[in-house]
């Protein structure tokens, strides 16, 4: 047994752990039932092994940069690269006293998926591969719809996954001012169903914005639109509500994109919350916590979700059975003018590993990059 984290003779070891900050500014306002912004923040977590290099990252504020530079690369650092979930246990000890659920959860996350990323690299294999592919493609849906957004914009962003890319399920933001505009909400929702016509899925996000007999009443709504996909009604923090309200509506209730921490999952489960149930690789601790996240999910029965950084996901969800769809967000689609590489949503399903490239199958393109650095 490895004691310590010592690499075993003959091993590659992790031999530097840097971290950068890109903050990619948004193509017009953005906001949701709860939140605007003007720009997306990723945080970048690059894990060098001789002449290989993995990345990973999250969505997170430039302090998890440092958390990763502080806390976590002198845990990583001269370790063997292949027991990422060893790793994975020892940073998350690390951070016991910076407070694991938040900004240190994402850093974590960050290094993690560039251990993984690593490891793949070294063996030559496309992660998928690495870890056993499940299916054959994972399938996706676009996801926008701001509510910063006119008629003419959503239109057109829905029409451009729906008629361009063939991607057969879209979501929009609902739940506007924390649920003080219902009607201009349910109007957008029949302009979407209008958008995409009968054969497309039709998914909304309320973010939490909506008080529990607010969201029952805006849920009939919803049915009569053919909405079959209603994500985070009211507040996640309250499991109790969202398993009340799943038991009175017609969609599929979701939630879980703020879980850090696998027994925050095992009690949304436990309370009957959720008909699917969203994690973010990017959040809850990496590609090693996202797939015990899809164990424990499908040991109840249910489908998982991934939420948002599609191509940080991509590899990890098509070894999953029981993986619903990922979350082709419009921000971090813009991982595109990061990293060379990129996924083709074409047709509503991508294509993971199939070019043989290894690990994720990313790289960062300075050059693109460099006008973004901001850390």
């Amino acid at each position: 047994m490895r004691r310590g984290g010592a690499a075993v003779s003959g091993e590659r070891v992790v031999e530097r752990v840097e971290s950068a900050v890109y903050t990619v500014p948004t193509d017009g306002p953005e906001a949701d039932g709860t939140l605007a912004w003007d720009s997306t923040t990723l945080v970048l977590a690059t894990v060098r092994c001789g002449d290989v290099t993995g990345l990973g990252y999250t969505y997170a504020p430039a302090a998890a940069a440092q958390v990763i530079d502080d806390l976590l690369a002198g845990v990583v650092t001269g370790a063997g690269v292949l027991d990422v979930p060893y790793l994975n246990e020892a940073m998350r000890r690390a951070v016991r006293n910076a407070g694991l659920p938040g900004i240190a959860a994402q850093a974590v996350s960050a290094v993690d998926i560039a251990l993984w990323d690593a490891k793949a690299r070294l063996l030559g294999l496309p992660l998928v591969h690495l870890i056993g592919a499940a299916r054959d493609d994972v399938p996706v849906y676009g996801s926008g719809g701001f509510t910063t957004y006119d008629d003419r914009q959503q239109d057109r962003q829905l029409r451009g996954w729906v008629e361009e890319e063939g991607i057969p399920r879209v979501k929009i933001k609902i739940g506007e001012s924390w649920g003080q505009r219902e009607q201009r909400d349910r109007r957008r929702v029949a302009r979407a169903r209008a958008t995409i016509g009968e054969t497309a899925d039709l998914y909304v996000d309320a973010n939490g914005g909506y008080g529990a007999k607010q969201a029952v009443r805006v849920a009939a709504a919803l049915a009569d639109e053919g909405v079959t996909w209603f994500e985070e009604p009211v507040s996640s923090d309250h499991l109790g509500t969202l398993a009340a309200l799943r038991a009175r509506i017609t969609p599929d209730l979701a939630a879980g994109e703020y879980g850090y921490t696998l027994p925050y999952f095992a009690r949304m489960l436990a309370a009957g919350a959720v008909d699917c149930l969203q994690a973010d690789v990017t959040r809850c601790g990496g590609i090693t916590v996202w797939l015990r996240v899809a164990a424990l999910v499908q040991a109840h029965g249910l489908d998982i979700s991934g939420h948002c950084a599609p191509h940080a996901h991509a590899h990890a969800a098509a070894t999953v059975p029981n993986l619903r769809h990922l979350d082709w967000f419009h921000d971090h689609v813009r991982e595109r003018l990061l990293f060379g590489g990129v996924l083709d949503p074409a047709g509503g399903a991508l294509a993971v590993g199939r070019d043989g490239a290894p690990g994720l199958g990313l790289t960062l393109d300075a050059e693109r990059a460099r006008p973004y650095r901001s850390g």
